[in-house]
């Protein structure tokens, strides 16, 4: 395992739909925490339709920021097992499952491999994560486009999301 030799910032967003919700993005934050990444900022808990496949339960989602020692190759095999280890199992693309973490960005790198897109390829098409993300990066601007967060909102078509913790 290679180590970076300074910390880098690194955005989240977590998801879940099916079991007990709120317990599984709990249990990813501690996971997150086990695993090496030191977790700065959370947003609040929005409960969100499902995007892509839409006949399925509503989400929870929220997204975190964090530091880490990890390279980008790293920190996506930390993730991939840290949801294996919650009970993911393979499913339909976008289907019902218990934990989602996918990396919305890391730093302002742009990265592009078989494993792993950052900034995360859907990230502006999302109002669930957007909307978590300002309240913890305000700052944020999209390292391809150049986008504030709010530019990418506004671009969105309405959708309801349910502030619930």
């Amino acid at each position: 395992m290679q180590i970076m030799p300074e910390k880098i910032k690194v955005l989240m967003s977590l998801g879940s739909n099916t079991g007990n919700r709120l317990t599984m993005l709990t249990k990813a934050l501690s996971e997150l925490e086990r695993g090496g990444f030191c977790i700065t900022d959370k947003s609040k808990i929005w409960e969100t339709s499902p995007w892509g496949l839409t006949n399925q339960p509503r989400f929870l989602n929220m997204c975190i920021c964090a530091e880490t020692k990890f390279p980008p190759e790293e920190m996506i095999r930390t993730i991939k097992n840290i949801e294996k280890k919650l009970g993911r199992s393979k499913s339909i693309k976008w289907g019902p499952r218990e934990i989602d973490i996918d990396i919305i960005a890391i730093d302002e790198l742009v990265i592009e491999t078989p494993d792993l897109s950052v900034p995360h390829r859907h990230m502006h098409e999302r109002a669930f994560v957007l909307i978590p993300l300002k309240e913890i990066a305000p700052w944020f601007r999209h390292p391809v486009t150049g986008k504030t967060l709010d530019e990418m909102i506004c671009a969105l078509p309405a959708e309801k999301m349910e502030w619930i913790i």
